[in-house]
């Protein structure tokens, strides 16, 4: 696997690295906040994914943090959990939300 070295390669790539298998009757929106970068959000219901450059008018969750906090999460250099314990990543919202990132995208493109 390569490691993802842009934001916008991660917005690009998060559609097809969803496991729509493990998202079943799960719905939500989870807002990224980058200080350094455009904002993106990521869309999931019926088993689909969208990931779409902007702010969303009514976020589940809103993750906040830098270009930097976020690519060394996406590519396992840091583990999220870490992340918020150390403040390089904020969350507002829904929290729990976040503890199901993680399960519903893989490292690898899905087929």
């Amino acid at each position: 696997m390569s490691a993802l070295t842009s934001v916008d390669q991660i917005i690009d790539k998060f559609p097809s690295r969803f496991i729509a298998e493990r998202a079943a009757d799960f719905k939500a929106v989870f807002q990224f906040e980058l200080n350094d970068h455009d904002d993106f959000y990521l869309h999931i219901a019926n088993q689909q994914c969208l990931s779409t450059r902007g702010e969303h008018d009514d976020p589940d969750i809103t993750l906040i943090m830098d270009s930097e906090t976020l690519l060394e999460v996406i590519n396992g250099e840091l583990d999220g959990m870490n992340a918020f314990m150390q403040g390089r990543l904020k969350a507002e919202g829904n929290l729990l939300l976040a503890t199901r990132l993680g399960d519903l995208f893989s490292r690898e493109r899905q087929s």
